[in-house]
């Protein structure tokens, strides 16, 4: 058995393919399916080793937060690296390390040093993280440092 995440797309499935692929390293084109109604046509890649199928059916329900990819970052170079892509061309910010890309699928960038931080026993020191973490777009790992360390 296999879990794909699934995304439905109006006429984009094979630009967001391209586009996704681009952005993350570890990825690869699994191919294409042509349905036997040629409106139709279904995409299969990995991310991350994370298998998506994405299928190109005309209109859809929008995106929303309910569903979203999180990508977890090591340190502020790779944030910014994997924010500024996902926001180009048309993508938008969103508060607390979330945003939406050009298709209005939505991501969250999360910093490892985040989590480690709003994880700590000291409530006090996680929730003055958590607290700042409230007033960013995309995460700043020293802004959120100054207020974990008060």
């Amino acid at each position: 058995m296999k879990i794909h995440s699934h995304l439905w797309f109006e006429s984009q499935a094979e630009e967001a393919m391209a586009f996704y692929t681009s952005i993350f390293e570890d990825s690869k084109i699994l191919g294409r399916i042509d349905l036997p109604d040629p409106e139709l046509s279904v995409v299969r890649f990995e991310l991350g080793g994370l298998p998506i199928t994405a299928l190109n059916a005309h209109s859809h329900t929008p995106y929303n937060e309910a569903f979203s990819f999180q990508v977890e970052t090591g340190d502020q170079a790779e944030t910014d690296y994997y924010w500024n892509a996902l926001t180009a061309d048309g993508g938008k910010e969103q508060p607390c390390g979330w945003l939406t890309d050009k298709f209005g699928i939505y991501w969250q960038v999360t910093p490892t040093r985040l989590l480690d931080m709003i994880a700590d026993p000291n409530r006090e020191k996680a929730g003055r993280a958590m607290q700042a973490m409230y007033k960013m777009k995309k995460i700043i790992i020293a802004d959120l440092e100054r207020a974990y360390q008060g």
